[in-house]
């Protein structure tokens, strides 16, 4: 079996090469195939996805897509050049993205970031995720549609203006909410078995990817 991923000691290769994502505004119609804007968490249902069958007999009907979901707070925090996050639904601490190449990142001063490098990606194959902000405060999201044989080339960086919140579809790769300075809070919902299917676009791939901010 394959041994956890450190996300708050990834231990980057240096010299990474950046590709950059496209960075396109959210709406209903940029956002078709991805998920959709989301007005009031509490109208959100969050799609739940059966266990798939192991062979030829079916999982029966009334089973297999009963956990529900999860919920909780996702913090989004900038300290320097490097962007913290913090999941309390499913108990996940992570680094999310670098605002410098990771073997020059900081954490020892308050400057805005200009950018964000993003060094991994994940689906859950399990159910949908819904993201709120809480502040009121524009954030981005980089997305890409399913796929295991994805490609850095694949994904798009959603910004949002703080008014409304995310709602992505099950099997479509993200990587958490990305603020634009300081510490940001984000009301999340989603499966609760949490299955995680994960890209390291620095080992795959030998990058980072790349959207300007702010």
């Amino acid at each position: 079996m394959q041994a956890p991923i450190d996300y708050l000691n990834p231990q980057l290769p240096a010299n990474l090469r950046c590709v950059s994502m496209p960075l396109v505004a959210a709406t209903d119609a940029t956002l078709s195939g991805y998920g959709r804007l989301v007005d009031d968490p509490a109208q959100c249902q969050v799609e739940i996805v059966r266990w798939p069958a192991q062979g030829t007999r079916p999982v029966d009907a009334d089973t297999g897509d009963e956990a529900g979901t999860t919920e909780g707070v996702f913090i989004s925090e900038w300290r320097g050049d490097i962007l913290y996050g913090s999941n309390e639904a499913v108990g996940g601490n992570y680094i999310l993205a670098y605002a410098v190449a990771p073997e020059l990142a900081s954490t020892e001063h308050d400057r805005p970031p200009a950018r964000m490098l993003l060094w991994h990606a994940n689906y859950h194959p399990d159910g949908g995720q819904l993201f709120f902000p809480l502040e009121r405060r524009p954030f981005y999201v980089p997305l890409a549609l399913p796929g295991d044989d994805v490609t850095p080339e694949r994904f798009v960086c959603f910004s949002f203006d703080g008014t409304q919140g995310l709602y992505i579809h099950p099997n479509i790769w993200h990587e958490g909410v990305f603020g634009l300075a300081g510490k940001q809070r984000f009301f999340d919902q989603q499966g609760a078995v949490h299955a995680r299917v994960s890209v390291d676009f620095a080992r795959e791939f030998n990058c980072l990817l790349e959207a300007s901010i702010g």
